[in-house]
C-alpha cells in the first residue's frame, strides 16, 4: 500500500500526517488512526498499510503537532522497559496539554480533512486509537456522532477521567464500539463497570481484557508486544469496520 505524507490545517497551525490507502483509483472507506503516545514511526506505518489493504484509507495524524513537527523525540528502533519510562517521562507534559478542548479542535480538522480527500468514499468513517490515542478516538466519535460510525480503542486510558467523565462522554456516542484492553490495565472488576456503562446508555459495543496481556500490546517495537493479542485486534476491528463501513 502506498504511503502519502501530508499536512492537514488546523486552527493551530499544520499537523503533520500521512495516508496510508489502496492504489487503485477507486474511493474507499475513510478510517482516522491515532498513533500511541510514541506518534508515528517504522510500526505505525506498517500497521495503517495492513488496515489500508483491507480496502480503507487510513489517515494518521501527528498528535502532538502544536509542539513542533515530527517526531518530537528520538525513538530506538526497539523500546525497552528503560526507554519507555524515560520517553514518556517526556512526553506526559504533552498529554497532560492535550485538553478535551484541543482533542475537539483536532477532531473537527481531521474529519474535516479525511472526509474531503478525493480518495475517500461519502459516508461515515470510523475511527481507532492506540494507547492515548484510543481514548482521542472515542472522544472523536462522540463529538461526532453523525459522522463516525465505528470507533475502536486498544490500551486506551478510556475510564481515566472517571464515572463522571465517561457518562458525559457516552451521552452522544453512537457509534458501534470494540475497547481492547490490556490485562495489566482493567481488572475484571472495573471492565465489568465499564461495560455496564455503555449498556446503561444503548451503546453497541464489545469490551474485553485481552489475555496475558501488557500496556502497549499491538506495538511490535515495544516489550509489551503480544503477537496473539495483536491478531485478536484485527480479528475484532476488521469486521466491526466491515459491518459499519463495507469494504473488505
Amino acid at each position: 500500500m502506498p504511503i502519502t505524507t501530508l499536512q492537514i490545517p488546523t486552527p493551530d497551525g499544520p499537523a503533520d500526517a500521512f495516508a496510508a490507502h489502496p492504489d487503485d483509483g477507486e474511493r474507499h472507506p475513510g478510517v482516522l488512526m491515532y498513533p500511541d503516545a510514541f506518534g508515528i514511526r517504522p510500526v505505525v506505518r506498517e500497521m495503517a498499510r495492513e488496515l489500508a489493504g483491507h480496502g480503507y484509507y487510513v489517515l494518521v495524524p501527528h498528535v502532538f503537532h502544536r509542539h513542533g513537527p515530527a517526531p518530537l523525540v528520538e525513538l530506538p528502533e526497539h523500546i525497552g522497559e528503560e526507554a519507555r519510562t524515560a520517553l514518556v517521562a517526556r512526553l506526559m507534559p504533552l498529554i497532560e496539554a492535550h485538553t478535551t478542548e484541543r482533542i475537539v479542535s483536532d477532531a473537527d480538522a481531521y474529519l474535516g480533512f479525511l472526509t474531503t480527500r478525493p480518495e475517500v468514499a461519502a459516508g461515515p468513517v470510523a475511527v481507532t486509537g492506540y494507547c492515548i490515542g484510543g481514548l482521542l478516538a472515542m472522544r472523536t466519535a462522540a463529538a461526532h456522532p453523525d459522522r463516525v460510525a465505528a470507533v475502536a480503542g486498544f490500551h486506551g486510558p478510556v475510564v481515566a477521567g472517571g464515572p463522571d467523565s465517561l457518562r458525559g462522554l457516552l451521552a452522544t456516542l453512537t457509534a458501534q464500539v470494540h475497547l481492547g484492553h490490556a490485562e495489566a490495565d482493567m481488572t475484571p472488576e472495573a471492565l465489568g463497570e465499564l461495560n455496564r456503562a455503555l449498556d446503561a446508555a444503548g451503546v453497541a459495543h464489545t469490551s474485553e481484557i485481552y489475555p496475558g496481556t501488557l500496556h502497549g500490546f499491538t506495538m511490535a517495537d515495544t516489550d509489551a508486544f503480544h503477537p496473539e493479542a495483536l491478531q485478536r485486534h484485527w480479528d475484532r476491528l476488521l469486521p466491526l469496520l466491515s459491518r459499519t463501513l463495507g469494504a473488505n
